[in-house]
């Protein structure tokens, strides 16, 4: 950064009442040479000389001059002439070129001391103004700089975000293809056990029709149902509002019992119904429901496929809880569930099984939630576990 400005250093002093002594002393010689033809206008050169050594010299050599010049008129040009004695007639004279010469020369030096200082407010306001426009010229380079990286951040984070949210759909896509690979693959079996049992019925010698068109009506059924489950789980990933009519817990419960039946019977699980009667209706999507429910009885059969040496028993029992919500729980005697394993059963894409997507138990906890319920899991005291979930209550309405 630049120095402040500042003014020229002046003379030395001996230059400057040197200065003084040489221009009296000119102004003098001129004089005289010429006083053959001037009169007392003589005294202008006195007077130049007075101005130019208060000019160039200051204050000091300016009086110096003023009073050498005075001396010098006394004593060359006002009577008695060579004498410094005055007399009456000469003394105003002597008096007015003294006060003159003493006027002009502070005004002189003055008018220059003013020019100084004019000059050197000049140049440091100046300097002033090249210094600020220096840093504004560097605030406004700074600043420019900062404008283009917070632009390169915005196009950073607006990419991003883009890159998340192509992320998060095929995440979701994802989730959508395995929740509907998942939920479809029940009714799908059930369509398949339904047409084996059908093409033996028409085997048989003679056709058993009518079981054959028992069979058909199952496949019917369930190829219905293999319908509406992959509807109404797109709407839940679409964030859909569940669809809000009466629903009877119990009658629900019933129902998945006769779907879950053929698979028990496979597994030679014992199915045991603790309904309690009169229980409130709730409002909810009853085909979401009725998927939550069959997904909590199958993970029990299952978690009973190893167990040898106690009866497979899984208890469905529905009744009020506490709150007064409506509560139903699903109770195994299977393998349980491990210590490592309880905060993570009802995260996505978890499983314990070899063959299984762990989309099962995600996707149910989803729907209780969707419904302003409840879905948690505890292990059983003795064998197996106990997965439960709470929906709220109609109170106007029972079943």
């Amino acid at each position: 950064m630049e120095s402040t400005p500042r003014a020229r250093p002046p003379a030395s002093p001996i230059f400057r009442f040197g200065l003084a002594v040489v221009l009296v002393a000119s102004a003098l010689t001129v004089t005289l040479l010429l006083q053959s033809v001037v009169s007392t206008a003589g005294y202008l050169f006195f007077y130049m000389a007075v101005v130019v050594s208060a000019w160039f010299g200051g204050n000091w050599p300016g009086w110096l001059a003023v009073t050498l010049s005075a001396l010098a008129v006394e004593y060359f040009f006002i009577a008695p002439v060579h004498s410094f004695r005055l007399n009456r007639d000469s003394l105003p004279i002597f008096i007015e070129f003294a006060a003159s010469a003493l006027v002009v020369g502070w005004f002189s030096s003055w008018r220059r001391q003013a020019e100084a200082e004019l000059r050197y407010a000049r140049d440091e306001l100046q300097f002033r103004v090249e210094e600020r426009t220096a840093e504004l010229k560097q605030k406004n380079e700074q600043l420019l700089a900062e404008m283009a990286e917070r632009q390169r951040l915005e196009d950073a984070y607006y990419a991003a975000q883009a890159e998340l949210d192509r992320v998060s759909r095929r995440s979701a896509l994802g989730a959508l293809a395995a929740s509907i690979s998942h939920e479809v693959n029940q009714p799908l079996a059930a369509v398949v056990t339904n047409a084996d049992a059908c093409m033996l019925w028409l085997s048989s010698d003679p056709p058993n029709l009518e079981e054959a068109r028992l069979a058909v009506e199952c496949i019917a059924q369930q190829g219905t149902r293999a319908s509406d489950v992959v509807r109404h789980i797109r709407a839940m990933f679409t964030k859909g509002t569940p669809e809000r009519q009466p629903v009877l817990i119990n009658q629900l419960i019933r129902e998945v019992g006769v779907l879950i039946e053929g698979a028990a019977l496979r597994n030679q699980v014992a199915l045991q119904a603790e309904l309690d009667a009169g229980l409130p209706i709730t409002l909810g999507d009853r085909i979401q429901l009725q998927q939550v429910i069959v997904n909590l009885i199958l993970n029990g059969i299952q978690a009973m496929a190893d167990v040898a040496d106690r009866p497979r028993l899984l208890a469905v029992r529905s009744q009020i809880s506490n709150s007064g919500d409506i509560l139903v729980a699903v109770r195994d005697c299977g393998v349980g569930i491990a210590k490592q394993d309880e905060k993570r059963i009802f995260e996505a894409f978890f499983t314990t099984k070899s063959d299984g997507m762990g989309m099962g138990l995600s996707i149910s906890r989803s729907i209780i939630e969707a419904h302003g319920g409840r879905l948690w899991a505890t292990g059983n005291s003795d064998h197996g576990a106990t997965f439960q979930f709470t929906l709220p209550a109609e109170r106007e309405l029972t079943a």
